[in-house]
């Protein structure tokens, strides 16, 4: 994941957050992450775990999607 996609998962997640009222240190504890895992990742920091990225999200009733990107192929 590039910098920018880090930064945009890491917005959602705390936009999430913040819409459900949650702080971020019992966010932490119903996701089973360290609490500095969590700070980072919502900052678009670090290389979470896939296995981490998931249990986040799910606690937030999110889900990741995967789709193609877009492409530009030169032909040669």
């Amino acid at each position: 994941m590039d910098n920018l996609e880090q930064i945009r998962v890491g917005k959602a997640i705390r936009d999430r957050r913040k819409q459900l009222g949650v702080n971020q240190q019992t966010l932490s504890e119903l996701a089973g992450v360290g609490i500095n895992t969590l700070l980072a990742v919502e900052r678009g920091e670090g290389n979470p775990q896939l296995s981490t990225l998931i249990a986040i999200l799910d606690t937030l009733g999110l889900q990741l999607d995967i789709h193609h990107k877009k492409m530009n192929y030169e032909t040669v």
